[in-house]
């Protein structure tokens, strides 16, 4: 196995010695990207994840043969160490967010990096932030049948001395335009419009009515941004799909726990923001953790990117079909 870090000082290869990585497999190696120094580059095939140990431990870019499930900010191009980082790409975070403790460093700060095999990453948080909860994310590559996933594993480990409620937030941003499409399962939802929606003043209006929010065979579509962008979501089906205008789906796949305390306000598994705009959030949200000082807890996102084929005005998509596609050429998040 090859392990080492990351040197701020060189660009290294961090693919493993000659005879060590076949062609075939996964490699890592330390790039410049989008104004970034010290990225950090997974690829297998078609298919590449490029990590920011330098501003807030993120994924930069997850693409697969050539099309892109991320919205990077061009004004990241001329980021600075110490320059305020814009709110773009694969971001990761901790909540519940009406309640959790600032953690600035952690969600902008700089991180280590560290390659654990030639397909995985570890990037892992600085210590002193006022939250009280230090982070680990490692990456590695996925492969399934002809497609390769990205599975970004996020451990939370209390390092206060105090106990800490919390839970895992996903927060990627993907160009905007597309169709979101969310499986409602056979467990009812709690809300009678089968989402909620953030009003003003942190209201949550769970009996909302939305043209640009429909349900059909079973699962919601946010078809344009709705009144308000941000909404929320109690399905247990463990994966969301947002077909995108570049003719192809980013699908997040991730484990939900019936039986146990979502903690949020309005206990969702998963929320969208999709303001008016050139950007899409999509936020897979992991279950209450309490955390003695010293214990951690893991949530993990399986990603992939397939084919699809936008629909045109006027067209709807076949969302039965999409779901066999997303049962049949992606795999559950471990």
């Amino acid at each position: 196995m090859c392990t080492r870090p990351l040197l701020a000082t060189a660009c290294l290869a961090l693919s493993c010695p000659a005879g060590g990585t076949p062609a075939d497999e996964p490699a890592a190696r330390e790039v410049a990207f989008h104004g970034y120094t010290r990225a950090v580059e997974l690829r297998l095939g078609t298919t590449r994840a490029v990590l920011c140990p330098q501003a807030g431990g993120r994924v930069l870019a997850f693409s697969a043969g050539g099309k892109d499930a991320l919205w990077l900010d061009d004004a990241e191009k001329d980021w600075k160490p110490g320059k305020a980082v814009p709110i773009t790409a694969g971001r990761f975070d901790y909540g519940p967010e009406l309640t959790v403790a600032p953690h600035p460093k952690a969600w902008a700060g700089e991180w280590t990096a560290e390659v654990t095999k030639s397909d995985s990453v570890k990037l892992t948080s600085p210590r002193d932030d006022p939250g009280g909860i230090r982070l680990v994310r490692e990456f590695r590559l996925v492969p399934h049948g002809d497609v390769v996933g990205l599975s970004c594993t996020q451990t939370m480990t209390n390092v206060s001395k105090e106990t800490r409620e919390v839970c895992h937030w996903g927060r990627s941003f993907s160009p905007g335009g597309g169709v979101c499409v969310i499986p409602l399962g056979d467990r009812p939802s709690r809300f009678p419009s089968k989402y909620a929606m953030y009003e003003d003043s942190a209201v949550i209006n769970v009996k909302a009515a939305d043209p640009n929010i429909r349900e059909r065979d079973g699962f919601l579509e946010v078809l344009a941004p709705p009144r308000k962008p941000k909404l929320g979501f109690d399905s247990y089906s463990g994966w969301l799909a947002y077909v995108m205008p570049n003719d192809a789906v980013f699908v997040k796949r991730f484990r939900t726990y019936p039986d146990r305390v979502y903690n949020e306000a309005a206990g969702l598994t998963l929320s969208v923001w999709y303001p008016t705009g050139p950007r899409i959030e999509l936020e897979p949200i992991g279950p209450r953790e309490r955390l003695k000082p010293g214990e951690s807890a893991s949530f993990t996102e399986g990603w992939w990117l397939l084919p699809h084929r936008f629909p045109k005005k006027g067209e709807a998509i076949d969302l039965k079909a999409l779901a066999a596609l997303v049962e049949r050429q992606t795999r559950a998040a471990e």
